[in-house]
């Protein structure tokens, strides 16, 4: 008589299998055929249980080949282990085919698999509009195709030779994309002329120096459906950069020559300088929109006004306040410029002709504190130049 106990622990191990750990995801790859999948025969194969692509050098191919899925994905999370020898690959998604250009060619969104760590993980727009976002950046995409880079961190770095999984998230306009668990981008993309919001699933082979791509363990879990993000609802915000992209239609250069590449987000216009506001800042754009207050919750007796809204193209974007012994209020700028204006009376707005600009510029203020007749404030800076971030405090005497 087999033990009850013994038949729980089969259960258990076999739920907890490796795939049902993946809870929702189901294979897209048998791990033996191409059965599901399509491709030029002389490109693609199975080898050592992964989809292997090669190439043989720069005069093989004319146009990059894609191994197609034959199946649509809209709304869905991707998982796949990646290895590349040597040029670069990609996973496509929401794509099109070009048949115009060649058989087993594709257009839309593509996963960057690159040994250069800003195009590493990447959203690149095949035969599209190019780079949108870099590996490290978050960036937003407005209605009238300008790029906006919202936030930066620390690119992903990884050996592109070694298996590594990259994973993809699209629901509704918004975009994830992941390398080992770590975020490589985000973007939120409101063009709807060219963006791609459904279509094919495909893994490049790149024209150039001769390469190996090898795929595996794929894995595809549908989405729920989601409303779209939109600008009045989720308005780009006031210390946004305007980001200087490659032309639509081609890659940079560098795509293919990844020495030549550049450090991540020196396509961006990241500078201190806020003269005059740029002709296309706007309420959607590029000017700070205060958050209502009736979206904001404040304690019994307390009631919430809305003072100012910074115009970001001019001042930047305030982070840090106090107040002096004489009740005016500091506000410091991100970028540098540090700003004094009188506390508004109650129901009194803030009038911009108020707002003094102090001579000073230091970047980074996160906190400041008036004491002992001086400003007080921390900065927590990372110069381009530096390896890591820079901390000190310092004090401000100003004239009355």
């Amino acid at each position: 008589m087999r033990h009850p106990l013994s038949a729980l622990l089969a259960f258990l191990l076999a739920a907890f299998s490796p795939l049902c750990a993946q809870e929702g995801f189901r294979p897209l790859f048998d791990g033996k055929t191409l059965a599901g999948w399509d491709g030029h025969p002389e490109l693609w194969s199975v080898e050592d249980g992964a989809l292997t692509g090669k190439t043989k050098g720069p005069h093989h191919l004319t146009y990059n080949h894609f191994l197609i899925w034959n199946g649509v994905v809209k709304n869905f999370e991707l998982r796949a282990k990646v290895k590349c020898s040597a040029s670069n690959s990609g996973i496509q998604y929401r794509s099109k085919t070009l048949p115009e250009v060649g058989k087993w060619v594709v257009g839309g969104y593509q996963c960057d698999i690159h040994p250069n760590a800003p195009y590493n993980g990447m959203v690149y727009d095949e035969r599209g509009r190019g780079i949108l976002v870099q590996n490290g950046q978050s960036v937003i995409i407005d209605d009238k195709a300008a790029k906006w880079l919202a936030a930066e961190h620390d690119p992903v770095k990884v050996d592109f030779t070694e298996w590594h999984e990259y994973v993809i998230i699209a629901q509704g306009n918004r975009l994830i994309h992941k390398v080992d668990g770590k975020v490589t981008i985000e973007l939120v993309d409101h063009d709807a002329k060219d963006r791609e919001l459904e279509g094919l699933l495909a893994f490049q082979v790149h024209k150039g120096p001769a390469m190996v791509v090898q795929i595996k363990d794929v894995m595809l879990k549908e989405l729920p459906e989601v409303p779209l993000v939109t600008l009045d609802k989720s308005p780009i915000p006031s210390d946004a950069q305007r980001v200087v992209a490659p032309g639509a239609g081609k890659k940079a250069p560098a795509k293919n020559a990844p020495k030549a590449a550049p450090a991540p987000g020196k396509a961006k216009a990241k500078a201190p300088a806020k003269k005059a506001p740029a002709a296309d800042t706007g309420k959607e754009i590029g000017e700070n929109k205060a958050t209502p207050v009736s979206r904001i919750k404040a304690p019994a007796g307390f009631q919430v006004e809305l003072l100012y809204s910074v115009p970001g193209a001019e001042k930047g974007s305030w982070v840090a306040l106090c107040v002096d012994d004489k009740g005016r209020i500091y506000a410091s700028d991100q970028y540098g410029d540090l700003y004094r204006f009188p506390k508004p009376a109650a129901g009194q707005t803030l009038k911009a002709a108020d707002i003094k600009k102090m001579p000073v510029n230091i970047r980074a203020i996160n906190g400041m504190t008036w004491a002992f007749g001086a400003l007080y404030a921390g900065v927590n800076d990372k110069p381009r130049s530096a390896q890591k971030a820079i901390s000190y405090h310092f004090a401000l005497k100003f004239n009355a």
